[in-house]
């Protein structure tokens, strides 16, 4: 039995503004510190092996936040642009609140939350879940496999994609799917790779309203 804990990063200075990062590189908000410290604080009674994240500033930074409070500090570390946000094309730096108001409620949820509608020159979270998965398959999964505790910090729609793969939800669930910034989904996975249990720690009420 293995533990995979995957953190989204703290606020961010584009979500305290309601803009999409996407591929953009902002850093935590203060915000998004103190999230990732409280998140890190109900993690303490895990010992990782290894950590994962993508390689935005923001990801960065709540995993080097999470690692110094649980004093993990040394633990091997791998960034990939695998594990990144999803990219929201001509969206990306736009206002969302703004988007909204331009393009309607239904025409909204189904930019932001749909699971195969792509931004121009974007990725839908099919994309998304098409380029992260064979990276966790391939990378991940074996230490898994092996027994070994792993961290792996990203953005909201990475891990939405990453959550629809280790429970199976299916395409049309997913948008019903909202992972709060600072969140970390804990589980507990068998050495076939399947999913025992989870639960949430660092809880945000504030989760779908950034």
């Amino acid at each position: 039995m293995a533990t995979l804990v995957l953190v989204r990063h703290g606020l961010s200075e584009y979500n305290k503004i309601g803009i999409w990062a996407g591929w953009e590189d902002p850093p935590l908000a203060p915000e998004g510190h103190d999230q990732a410290e409280k998140t890190a604080r109900e993690l303490k009674d895990i010992h990782f092996d290894e950590a994962f994240s993508s390689d935005h500033l923001r990801c960065k930074q709540t995993l080097e936040t999470v690692l110094n409070v649980i004093e993990q500090q040394d633990l091997p570390t791998t960034f990939n642009m695998a594990l990144r946000e999803r990219n929201y094309g001509d969206f990306n730096h736009k206002n969302k609140w703004e988007v909204k108001e331009q393009i309607g409620e239904e025409e909204f949820q189904r930019l932001r939350r749909s699971w195969d509608f792509p931004p121009p020159n974007g990725e839908s979270l099919k994309m998304v879940y098409e380029r992260l998965v064979p990276y966790y398959e391939q990378n991940i999964l074996p230490k898994i496999k092996e027994g070994k505790n792993i961290i792996v910090s990203s953005s909201g729609n990475a891990l939405r994609a990453f959550v629809k793969y280790l429970e199976n939800i299916p395409d049309n669930d997913v948008a019903l799917l909202e992972i709060g910034t600072g969140e970390a989904y804990v589980y507990n996975i068998d050495e076939n790779g399947k999913v025992v249990d989870k639960e949430i720690r660092g809880e945000n009420a504030q989760k779908g309203k950034v």
